[in-house]
């Protein structure tokens, strides 16, 4: 069986989409399936069980991109193909199944939504996959030795980024000795051009304490570093959506986003919003997403050191 499946741009929401890509996986362990993705994503679903090949989806002018992929996929006789984007491409391929997302309705999270496709009443969890040799760098980078908390301070937009000095009083609240993690290292995450951000978070920890991994390892040991961490810490981003698929203990800092179709998903993720609403914030007449200035700050210090906790004492509640 041959399936095509293609996923997104954004590692987001290629992230949430995994849940479906594992269904399909599981549902036909002798497919072969090939992945339309764009480049972000592209390392990580490249691992995912039964890939046969993942073609790269650089954006091109004039929908260059979606005509490379017609040219690279039309030769072949697809069982199923699956397609995320909602394009014209998958009525254009000789295919026996077609199954195209639709627009989704306002209030329904994407990972159920992604889900509906195939009409699974019970949505699969997001699920990343992994090689030793990825295990193996993350080990390098992050040695055992105690908990590592895990932070993610910047965003794909200036709206979405809580002010990093909260950030730094947030970690060293937490990581004190009456903390819920005392003396923990600090792993800070995030893109490379994302360091001029972050990088005033890594100056003010100490040096002995943070693991600076800003733009210094590739997606898959990123993701493997996340699973060696007790908890993460971060703005609605691709980077919080991998950790909550790492189903290590995951609180989203939310504010200008839908929190209810964005959430971190998972049995080990939770949120914390600021105390202004999304509509609240999209209404105000200052807003204007072109601007890089941040709408985070009322989510207090004090708020979310008390969403950490909470979330830290129902990890403790299920531990066996």
């Amino acid at each position: 069986m041959k399936i095509l499946f293609i996923s997104h741009n954004r590692l987001g929401d290629a992230v949430l989409s995994t849940g479906l890509l594992s269904h399909l996986a599981q549902r036909y362990p002798a497919a072969r399936i090939t992945i339309a993705c764009g480049p972000v994503p592209s390392s990580l679903l490249a691992l995912a069980p039964n890939v046969e090949a993942v073609v790269v989806m650089e954006k091109a002018p004039m929908a260059g991109h979606w005509r490379k992929l017609w040219r690279q996929t039309i030769s072949q006789r697809w069982d199923l193909v699956v397609d995320l984007r909602a394009s014209l491409l998958a009525w254009l391929l000789w295919s026996k199944q077609r199954r195209v997302l639709s627009a989704n309705s306002d209030d329904l999270h994407r990972v159920r939504h992604v889900a509906d496709l195939l009409q699974l009443s019970d949505p699969p969890n997001p699920q990343l996959w992994l090689r030793p040799e990825h295990e193996a760098a993350a080990l390098d980078r992050l040695p055992r030795g105690g908990p590592i908390l895990a932070l993610g301070p910047t965003a794909n937009w200036g709206g979405k980024q809580w002010p990093i000095e909260r950030f730094l009083e947030l970690a060293q609240r937490l990581t004190s000795t009456h903390g819920i993690l005392p003396n923990a290292r600090i792993a800070v995450f995030g893109a490379d051009n994302e360091r001029p951000a972050a990088q005033r978070l890594i100056d003010g920890l100490p040096k002995d304490q943070v693991v600076d991994l800003i733009g210094r390892i590739d997606l898959p040991v990123v993701l493997a570093c996340l699973r060696r961490c007790a908890l993460y810490i971060g703005n609605d981003s691709g980077l919080m959506h991998m950790a909550a698929a790492a189903a290590i203990p995951t609180l989203g800092l939310f504010g200008p986003s839908r929190d209810e179709l964005y959430a971190p998903w998972g049995p080990n993720a939770a949120l914390v919003r600021t105390d202004r609403s999304y509509d609240d914030i999209r209404n105000d007449p200052a807003y204007d997403y072109r601007k890089q200035d941040s709408w985070m700050a009322t989510l207090s210090v004090e708020k979310a050191e008390a969403a950490a906790q909470a979330l830290h004492a129902r990890m403790m509640e299920q531990a066996p």
